[in-house]
């Protein structure tokens, strides 16, 4: 252990220790609906080590055993020792249950390694029930949440991912880290925006660097990180513990590859041409036919053609046909067709994914009235739709 730490470069952050749990390098997969699956999350593992986080859980849902749930919330073969689960939940009794059906039951067939809570999400159908990132302004709520999942989960370490704030009138990210840490939390992810910016304009990373000064826990730090060394440059100008990744690897899994190099001081970064690209395509298109069967796995992959051939010269027939493309034959084929090509670094460094406009946050009827309120919204867990 010595030996790797001595070679780690300076500014490099150490291994990221999470009660029992390192995670080396400090990298972590965001959550992401529709993408961090087990084919996505198996994929940018073969490119670098990390934590590979699966996609937001509903807690009511999975209390209630929803199939579609518990089909998400399982382990691949080479998670079993490192399964992470983000939890979405308002009300504490039905956080702590499911947070008991996950480690003392195992319903997903494996015991996770690492629970993370979501305070982040800004999108209008969580937060107008008082959830994701309107939960936090909501202090004895928020509190009593976090204390219900570390209770539950004993020796399983239980961190949180929150935002700024609501909006530049109402931050919450100072005070959720200090309850975060008094309740238990292992570690906090903080996003550089409030939820009225969405994933519009840039993320803030001075609140990242308050925010490791206000608390001992450790503190990740998440927004714009497109390429390995906007990583570097985000611990070096926030002190943060390590880094959590979301869109920055949309269509470039290999992304986990280059933030391993770079926290081991290599400048080694991958530019794989369009022939390699082509062959990660279809690995990923080849480990979603096999997670949901070959139709049902290349309709599943249609969403992610856009990312990979970002900037790429494929031609807009080749490109329609790709994102109707049907079975891993047709894919190896019209792959097969478009000619090889450095990769095109014009799009280094550039956002990726959602770049929604920002706008007001949808809240419940009187949300910002009573920050000691501490009952969930009526009606605030019955979001069932299997994650």
């Amino acid at each position: 252990m010595t030996a790797v730490l001595d070679a780690r470069p300076a500014g490099a952050p150490a291994p990221l220790r999470l009660g029992p749990l390192t995670v080396d390098p400090a990298v972590v997969l965001a959550p992401m609906a529709g993408i961090t699956g087990p084919a996505f999350r198996t994929l940018c593992r073969e490119f670098g080590a990390g934590l590979y986080v699966c996609e937001m859980i509903t807690t009511r849902a999975l209390v209630e055993r929803n199939e579609k749930t518990l089909r998400m919330v399982r382990a691949t073969t080479e998670e079993h020792d490192a399964f992470s689960v983000q939890l979405y939940g308002v009300d504490p009794a039905t956080v702590g249950r499911a947070v008991e059906l996950l480690v003392d039951e195992c319903v997903a067939g494996t015991r996770p390694a690492h629970i993370d809570l979501n305070f982040g999400c800004p999108v209008p159908k969580v937060t107008r029930k008082g959830g994701g990132a309107a939960l936090p302004w909501r202090r004895r709520l928020f509190g009593d949440v976090v204390s219900a999942a570390v209770r539950a989960a004993g020796d399983v370490p239980v961190t949180v991912k929150t935002r700024v704030g609501i909006d530049p009138q109402h931050h919450t990210y100072l005070e959720a880290g200090a309850i975060a840490q008094g309740a238990g939390a292992a570690a906090i992810t903080l996003h550089g925006r409030t939820a009225d910016q969405l994933y519009s304009g840039t993320a803030d990373w001075t609140h990242i660097a308050r925010l490791v000064e206000a608390v001992d826990i450790p503190v990740l730090g998440n927004g714009d990180v497109w390429e390995a060394d906007d990583a570097l440059r985000m611990v070096a100008e926030t002190g943060c513990a390590g880094v959590v990744v979301g869109r920055g690897c949309l269509g470039r899994p290999w992304l986990f590859g280059d933030l391993a190099a770079a926290f081991a001081g290599s400048t080694q970064r991958a530019l794989p041409t369009f022939r390699e690209v082509a062959a990660v395509m279809h690995r990923h298109a080849t480990l979603l036919a096999a997670e949901h069967g070959e139709t049902h796995g290349c309709s599943d992959f249609r969403k992610h053609v856009a990312w990979y051939t970002k900037g790429f010269s494929v031609g807009s027939d080749t490109r329609r046909a790709l994102a109707m493309v049907s079975s891993l034959d047709e894919l190896a084929e019209l792959l097969a067709g478009v000619e090889d090509q450095p990769y095109p670094v014009a799009v280094l460094g550039a956002p990726r994914g959602r770049t929604t406009p920002p706008r007001p946050v949808a809240l419940p009827a009187g949300w910002l009235d009573d920050r000691d309120d501490p009952r969930p919204p009526v009606g605030a867990e019955l979001l069932v739709g299997g994650g």
